[in-house]
């Protein structure tokens, strides 16, 4: 995995690269070294060759031969004055196999020759011709053993690589450590703040602030940041349009329900020229009333969630009375009886408006599956109270609800009873019901009918905690 990473790789590359460039010098540090050797064998040799002609030609053969030896040649021939003259001299073990000519090489000869020699493993005798230092004659020419040059040059060759090595490692291991300090660091860094930002994009704090030196780095940072600030904002608005297009579909379910039941009303008031119009009236007038309070509480959602309930004593069986009243017109010739057993004092504490908008949600829920059922049945609304809560339950006579629309029961859009439905009914009861601090949930569902049940809590802390 090391190899994968960013520092990893520019550690290898790093090596590889100093690695050659050392091979681009090591080829003319050889070449070079070769023509030092060479070049220090033609300066013993000429001393050697000086101290022959010193002593006027009057060494013995065993000084000669040793002079051979500390110059590590065979013979020696110096040119002065334009006379060619073998000064040194001992018997040669092999023909000469090549001459080389120092005294104006080019650097591409040397190279050339320098690696031959380097490659060649065999042992030869090789005539070398250089130009005698301090003019002390016009040429020098020596013969001499191609196995200690090689020798020699393996040597300082191996020594060379060496130390490449160890510079390559010392340059790679600071080179790591700059590019892990100013370029790596800096990138984990941003990436840190983008994986951090993805957790909460809500949240401002995770927003990067720009800090890197390096100003390729700086402008990602910049630019991240201004991405980043775009985002949230894009988010935010996004969050608004969807709180505000639920508040339009709750605004279409609860106000078509509520505008339904004045428009039955309305009808009713047109057809009938008899006194019962005088009844008929104030209800007309409360439900219009309903309406216009939802659009109220609906202009102020687009800006915030369902407004928090308005707590207040209401008797129960009111509300029940206009919810059934309400259906009443709705049902027609339908065989649906409405059961009513909720205690005439019974007086519970919730907000009247919201309260009637749970218990009409569910009544006309239940109508409609028993119409869509074709068979006669029974609506049923019975409240109890024991020492913590008020308990209210609706309950049916008809098919029930199928298998997946209880999976998702009280979720907006998806637990719609009915083809027709939005399956935002059940969703916003629910919410409201959680306002108050109480409970919705489904008792049975089945063959013989459905039953909810709404749990209202008597503690005022209780209802507090969950406003909040």
């Amino acid at each position: 995995m090391f190899f994968k990473t960013l520092s990893g790789r520019f550690l290898i590359l790093t090596i590889v690269f100093v690695m050659i460039a050392e091979i681009l010098i090591f080829v003319p540090s050889v070449a070079r070294f070769r023509e030092d050797y060479l070049l220090s064998r033609l300066e013993r040799a000429q001393i050697a060759a000086l101290s022959q002609i010193a002593a006027d030609d009057m060494i013995s053969p065993e000084l000669e031969a040793e002079l051979l030896r500390n110059a590590e040649v065979f013979n020696v021939v110096l040119r002065r004055d334009e006379v060619r003259q073998l000064v040194l001299s001992s018997p040669i073990p092999a023909p000469i196999a090549a001459t080389f000519d120092l005294r104006d090489p080019s650097a591409w000869e040397l190279i050339r020759d320098a690696m031959a020699r380097l490659l060649y493993p065999g042992e030869e005798i090789i005539r070398v011709i250089g130009q005698p230092r301090r003019e002390a004659g016009l040429l020098i020419e020596v013969t001499m053993e191609s196995g200690k040059l090689r020798a020699a040059m393996i040597d300082y060759g191996l020594r060379i690589l060496a130390l490449s090595a160890v510079i390559s490692a010392v340059t790679a291991g600071l080179l790591f450590l700059a590019v892990r300090h100013f370029l790596v660091m800096p990138i984990r860094r941003v990436v840190d703040a983008m994986r951090s930002y993805a957790e909460a994009p809500e949240d401002a704090r995770r927003i990067i602030t720009p800090a890197a030196s390096v100003l390729e780095l700086r402008e990602a940072e910049e630019a991240l940041r201004t991405m980043q600030t775009q985002l949230s904002g894009a988010l935010r608005q996004r969050e608004r349009l969807a709180r505000l297009g639920e508040a339009v579909a709750r605004i279409s379910h609860d106000l078509r329900n509520i505008l339904t039941s004045a428009q039955l009303f309305a009808d009713r008031m047109e057809r009938s020229a008899d006194p019962a119009v005088r009844r008929v009236a104030p209800k007309l007038i409360a439900s219009m009333s309903r309406a216009i309070n939802l659009c109220e509480a609906t202009l102020a959602f687009g800006k915030a969630d369902e407004p928090p309930p308005a707590l207040d004593r209401v008797a129960l069986a009111q509300i029940v009375d206009e919810v059934f009243e309400a259906e009443r017109l709705a049902l027609g010739d339908a065989d649906i009886s409405l059961a009513e057993d909720v205690p005439v004092g019974l007086v519970v504490r919730a907000d009247p408006e919201q309260l009637y908008r749970v218990i009409l949600n569910l009544v006309r829920n239940a109508r409609q599956a028993i119409l869509a059922s074709g068979r006669p049945g029974e609506i049923a609304v019975k409240a109890t109270e024991d020492d913590h809560a008020w308990l209210i339950a609706v309950a049916d006579t008809g098919p029930g609800l199928p298998p997946k629309a209880r999976e998702h029961l009280f979720q907006p859009f998806a637990g719609g009873t009915r083809k027709e439905g939005s399956g935002l009914g059940l969703a916003i009861a629910s919410e409201l019901v959680r306002g108050h601090g109480g409970s919705l949930e489904l008792v049975r569902s089945d063959e013989g009918g459905t039953e909810f049940l709404i749990r209202l809590p008597k503690s005022v802390v209780a209802l507090g905690d969950a406003a909040e």
